[in-house]
């Protein structure tokens, strides 16, 4: 198995409490890249600074051009498509939205799956529409691993469940033992 290199996160509906139980108990050693898309309805304006103080890892809000950070959260501005390019650098993108959103999970799961192929997590959480299942079976056609919030647990079953119907999963979990797992496959 490729050494893993990034994790990508998606969620709406429920997903800032969700961020906040994942993003607190992943290991603090853990040295990927990670990438979030959250589309609440509300702005994701102070979404950053609102999980950096419950996260085990720095979090910081992606900009444009700047560089994908091994060991930090990179949370998708809101107003704009998050994408990763090849030279590990981000775009922002006001393009048509997708799913009716944007920042769309879709959009942020294509592009990291073009750049690190088999080295890819996505993970889908609570959610009340669609987004992130198409993104998740990119990720999945890339060899990548993908990772779903069992439906009934989560806040929102639209999202998780779409994913699995759409990409399906190569682990279906509570929210509760998403983290675990992400630290047993990342560091072991």
């Amino acid at each position: 198995m490729n050494k893993l290199e990034a994790i990508a996160i998606g969620c709406s509906k429920g997903g800032f409490n969700a961020l906040k139980l994942l993003l607190g108990a992943l290991d603090p050693r853990l040295q990927q890249t990670l990438l979030v898309c959250c589309h609440t309805g509300g702005g994701t304006d102070v979404l950053a600074s609102l999980l950096a103080s419950h996260s085990t890892l720095p979090v910081i809000e992606a900009g444009e051009r700047q560089p994908a950070r091994a060991g930090t959260v990179h949370v998708a501005p809101g107003g704009y498509h998050l994408l990763l390019e090849h030279d590990r650098h981000f775009a922002l993108s006001v393009d048509e939205q997708v799913c009716f959103s944007r920042p769309s999970i879709d959009v942020l799961f294509g592009s990291a799956a073009d750049v690190y192929h088999a080295a890819l997590i996505g993970v889908v959480l609570t959610g009340a529409n669609g987004d992130g299942a198409e993104g998740l079976a990119q990720i999945r056609a890339h060899g990548g691993i993908a990772v779903v919030q069992t439906p009934d647990s989560a806040e929102a079953a639209a999202m998780p469940q779409a994913a699995l119907d759409i990409a399906g999963a190569d682990y279906c979990l509570p929210l509760e033992q998403i983290a675990a797992l992400i630290n047993r496959l990342c560091l072991t």
